[in-house]
């Protein structure tokens, strides 16, 4: 589990903070993730909205309680602990009912959510290619340096090396102005190897994990609400995850949290349809060598 030692953390104030505290984004995939979770648990929380778009979560204030910059980080009685999947591993500990992680099947789950998080950073890739324009969340030579020098750099008393794949990342986006083919096609081929997975899995059983709900439905509902959102043909390639991702989005309790702002919607319709025009819109990717 990621929880922060006292030096990792700057910004001094939240160790001396009661209750829990939950800072997000509206539109973070992984804030999406943890605020159903905290809603089917039924666990209370204030939230508190760190605004990527405004770049929030760089500044020195939120630097010093996430030194990666990232959301979601919960604060929970003065204790730090950032990434998505530690947290739910560390409320589910603390709050078992209901259950969301199978107690016999903890390794398996939390196997299945390392491999889900491993493909973050192609959700955020396509995410920034079909979904948003890159042009809004380029980052410029000072933005980069001064996230290289925000915070403490460190995570658990260690130097994070975590902070130099997000450079790479802002980095490689800056210097192809957006996101680079061969880094599209590889995260295209990625998710359609795992819902492939998935659709078998799907076969015999309503959910991931079989009869019952889990947070591993949850983890895959937004991934699936994200990209399909980006254009990606979730339905005509795997029917079953199709089915499963529909039943899963009649639920106001999971479907309120990934609304997408209209606005945003308008944009996303554009930025497809320009795609679509040039023949590089994200259904071209599952077929085409670079």
């Amino acid at each position: 589990m990621v929880e922060l030692t006292a030096s990792d953390v700057l910004t001094k104030e939240v160790l001396d903070w009661q209750g829990l505290h939950l800072f997000h984004f509206s539109g973070s995939s992984c804030s999406q993730k943890l605020r159903i979770y905290l809603n089917l648990k039924g666990i209370a929380a204030t939230l508190h909205h760190i605004n990527l778009v405004k770049y929030e979560n760089e500044t020195d204030w939120y630097m010093g309680i996430n030194p990666r910059g990232l959301v979601p980080t919960l604060v929970d009685d003065g204790r730090v602990i950032i990434e998505s999947n530690d947290i739910i591993a560390y409320l589910e500990e603390k709050h078992p009912n209901p259950a969301l992680i199978p107690e016999n099947r903890r390794d398996e789950v939390n196997a299945l959510l390392d491999f889900e998080d491993h493909l973050h950073m192609d959700l955020r890739a396509l995410t920034m290619r079909f979904f948003v324009p890159s042009a809004i969340v380029q980052r410029s030579e000072a933005q980069l340096a001064h996230y290289q020098a925000a915070g403490s750099g460190r995570v658990q008393g260690a130097a994070d090396q975590h902070k130099g794949d997000e450079m790479a990342f802002w980095r490689d986006m800056k210097d192809h102005k957006g996101v680079p083919e061969t880094r599209t096609k590889a995260a295209v081929t990625a998710f359609r190897a795992a819902f492939d997975a998935h659709e078998a899995t799907l076969a015999d059983q309503p959910y991931l994990m079989g009869d019952t709900l889990t947070v591993l439905d949850v983890a895959w509902y937004v991934y699936a609400k994200r990209l399909t959102d980006a254009g990606y043909p979730l339905a005509h390639l795997h029917p079953r995850i199709g089915e499963w991702f529909g039943a899963l989005n009649q639920q106001k309790t999971l479907r309120r949290e990934v609304g997408v702002p209209l606005s945003l919607r308008l944009v996303s319709a554009g930025l497809r349809l320009v795609h679509r025009i040039k023949g590089k819109n994200i259904e071209s990717y599952l077929s085409r060598k670079l």
